[in-house]
């Protein structure tokens, strides 16, 4: 529990309300996330004191868990209490009686009302009283008592009352059984020790299931020593051991998380290929792949070694994941290398199927009855529908919620994971103030609307929705501090909608909740993303009168968005913002929110580009297809340049060609530099230009002085960046600029669209 009490430590300033008459305000309230059940808060104070006695109660219960809530108790303890007691559980002092107490009670006749991971918890002058029907819910009442404890801490600075609590009591239960987090370490490796902060973190917000993504095109994670290769040809930047994965599943058993490893099959199979070619159609030779994607070549549906392999290698897995779950992705499974072969052919005419779809539901179906006789439950995304679903499988709905709802409606258990709410490798934030992502949007509030629970179903079917999960994919995502920033504070988000009652959530709670816990999350080692207390800047051309109209918003109730235009930090006597208005001048305009005098957050910067061909008349010669069909040339010379979204509306994309832009300046001007900034993103089908050339006119007739950059293909189908092409000249009288970029045509041999039309995209021509 080391992890676990570095982050409890510092985690939160909340203030408890101080002792009155009535109820107190909803404000003044604990802040805790998830928002419990019921929460009711009186007079008095409870004093932790270096006497207190810290208690355990199980007399009823049953050995283990006796055990478990004894150990409870001990970290709390331990936490609490261990600076003053040497890091040692320590009875109370025995010259003078405790004046206070700390009780943890398992009481099985409780079931009812609090089930397995319910608690109750009753804080009096005297003593908290925390009580529970299993150690589970002890387990979660703790979390709710380090943060009202330990807030205190940090949101009091008289000694006096930063170890004390408001009397109250707390009613409390999850929503949903399944409350779930999905981490890809497939296409990028994180180490053991990010894995365990991830599990500590899920555990102070109740999260209690942890998706282990361990297998796909780019890498295989996990040693199998039935089939050493797996690791020793496939692992691409490293793999997790058997050891290590004994050691993360015993780390999340005591934070009460199940670990749900998840196995791709038959699709997302290139690295099993690499190794062990003859499980695949063609017999290879394969490499893991270097780029994100779908790719044609998938497990074997026809050779009964790939039944032995896969068989084989959940064997292993099954034994070093005690949970019940396993989960065998089934998702994106071409079936063109399955039409071709003679093997899956034939095993087609054996079992009469009419089409490669049923061959990919008998493949999960066999899977499943492996799994069954291993004393596991097969879950997989909602692709396992396709072709008949296995029997005992539960289905995780990604691609909208229609997969969950069908399942459910043929008596399936369900864990809802639409990319609508719960994807947080989509961005946050305006892109161009956000690291970079896969792309989509996903908003703070889109999470916490997050209902699994879709309308329309009867009593018995909504019983099978066993809860939601939000997942994040990596392709774009490389370290630990990046994958943080993107799990948090969404993660919060998804934590309330599958623990609090949905009648019992609201979102202008949720932000002042959340935003009082903020400082201590990320003084505790939390990289919090800081795109809510961040305003969003956005600029639109106008260019009759060559000017921007600016636009700033807020997601903060209450706070004031203050801001400059001379380069300079906002602070609190700063102007403010109150309607949209017209800028001329360009430059950088910063912005931020605040409270008083108080910053709430980052200063977000947008600068509009103030050069010779701003709001110039621009035009594109090319018979291809632009993208996006309104704004055209404009773009080019609108002052405001994209991020790295290539959707963001700030980029000309030309497909499968070359561009070819002349801007009139509307007068001979000295003109001594060009450039252009253009996108690559292979991912989207976007290449850097190959070959960039400029050059100057007076006229419009003769061009002089081009100069030619080449930028030969690098080969990196993974980048994700944007770079410069610049042009120097001596000073030159000119009315006209010309640049063309010739685009590399289509895509590259390797890349998952080879032979189809690439896309060059441009960005602000920049005239000076």
């Amino acid at each position: 529990m080391k992890r676990m009490a570095a982050v409890c430590l510092l985690i939160m300033g909340l203030a408890a309300c101080r002792a009155r008459l009535g109820p107190p305000p909803a404000a003044a309230l604990p802040a805790l996330i998830p928002q419990p059940v019921e929460m009711t808060v009186s007079n008095g104070r409870f004093v932790l004191a270096a006497e207190t006695a810290f208690i355990s109660a199980a007399a009823e219960a049953a050995e283990g868990d006796r055990r478990e809530a004894a150990r409870l108790l001990h970290d709390l303890e331990t936490l609490l209490m261990g600076h003053e007691r040497g890091g040692r559980t320590l009875p109370p002092p025995t010259h003078r009686p405790a004046r206070s107490t700390v009780l943890f009670s398992i009481d099985p006749g409780e079931s009812a009302r609090l089930g397995d991971e319910g608690y109750s918890l009753k804080v009096s002058r005297q003593a908290v009283v925390l009580r529970a029907t299993r150690p589970a819910g002890l387990f979660y009442g703790a979390q709710t008592l380090r943060q009202l404890f330990l807030a205190q801490a940090g949101a009091q600075r008289h000694s006096s009352l930063s170890r004390s609590l408001p009397c109250m009591e707390i009613v409390d239960r999850p929503r949903y059984s399944w409350r779930g987090f999905m981490l890809d370490c497939c296409r990028h490796f994180f180490p053991k020790e990010f894995i365990k902060q991830c599990l500590d973190e899920m555990a102070l917000f109740k999260l209690n299931r942890f998706h282990w993504h361990l297998t796909d095109d780019q890498a295989w994670r996990i040693e199998i020593r039935k089939y050493p290769e797996l690791t020793g040809v496939s692992a691409n930047g490293g793999f997790y051991s058997q050891e290590d994965v004994r050691e993360i599943v015993a780390y999340a058993a005591e934070r009460f998380i199940t670990v749900v490893p998840e196995i791709e099959m038959p699709g997302h199979a290139t690295a099993a290929l690499t190794a062990y070619p003859h499980l695949s159609c063609s017999g290879g030779p394969f490499a893991s792949m270097p780029q994100w994607g779908v790719f044609e070549d998938v497990f074997c549906a026809g050779n009964e070694e790939t039944f032995i392999f896969l068989g084989q290698v959940l064997e292993e897995v099954a034994a070093l994941f005690p949970g019940a779950w396993v989960h065998a992705g089934g998702d994106e499974c071409p079936k063109s290398r399955w039409r071709a072969c003679p093997k899956c052919r034939a095993r087609m005419t054996a079992e009469g199927f009419a089409d490669p779809m049923e061959l990919q539901g008998w493949f999960v179906r066999r899977m499943e009855r492996r799994l069954n006789g291993l004393g596991k439950r097969l879950i997989g995304w909602d692709e396992i529908l396709e072709g008949g679903l296995a029997p005992e499988a539960a289905v995780m709905s990604w691609r909208g919620m229609a997969g969950g709802i069908e399942a459910a409606r043929q008596g399936h258990d369900v864990v809802m994971a639409p990319t609508t709410h719960v994807y947080l490798d989509y961005y946050q934030g305006e892109p161009r103030f956000e690291p970079p992502a896969i792309g989509g949007f996903l908003p703070l509030s889109a999470v916490y609307a997050f209902e699994p629970t879709p309308p329309g179903l009867s009593a018995a079917e909504a019983a099978h929705i066993l809860g939601g999960q939000a997942n994040l994919w990596t392709e774009y995502i490389a370290t630990p501090g990046h994958a943080s920033y993107m799990m948090w504070p969404r993660l919060c988000a998804l934590a309330e909608a599958v623990w609090s009652p949905a009648a019992a959530r609201d979102w202008d709670s949720f932000l002042f909740r959340l935003g009082r816990l903020r400082p201590w999350l990320g003084s505790a080692g939390l990289r919090i993303a800081d795109t809510m207390w961040r305003p969003v800047i956005r600029a639109k051309a106008m260019a009759p009168a060559a000017t921007w109209q600016v636009e700033m918003k807020s997601g903060i109730p209450g706070a004031v968005i203050r801001f400059t235009d001379d380069g300079s930090d906002p602070g609190p006597r700063s102007k403010s913002y109150h309607a949209p208005f017209a800028w001329g001048s360009g430059g950088a305009i910063r912005a931020a929110l605040f409270s008083g005098r108080d910053r709430l957050g980052p200063v977000a910067e947008l600068v509009l580009a103030r050069h010779l061909a701003a709001f110039a008349a621009a035009k594109v010669k090319s018979s291809a297809t632009l993208r996006p069909e309104t704004g055209g040339a404009s773009l080019l010379v609108d002052g405001i340049s994209g991020s790295l979204q290539h959707k963001d509306g700030c980029w000309l994309g030309v497909e499968g060609g070359s561009l070819d832009a002349v801007i009139d300046l509307g007068s001979v001007r000295e003109v001594s530099r060009v450039a252009a900034r253009f996108l690559e993103h292979p991912a989207a089908w976007i290449f850097l230009p190959l070959r960039v050339k400029a050059a100057v006119s007076a006229d419009g007739r003769d061009w002089t002085a081009a100069v030619v950059i080449d930028w030969p293909f690098a080969g990196d189908l993974t980048a994700l960046g944007s770079r410069e092409a610049e042009a120097g000249f001596l000073p030159l009288p000119a009315r006209y600029v010309r640049l063309t970029a010739h685009g590399i045509g289509v895509c590259p041999p390797g890349h998952t669209g080879a032979g189809g039309k690439a896309w060059l995209f441009i960005d602000e021509i920049v005239v000076q």
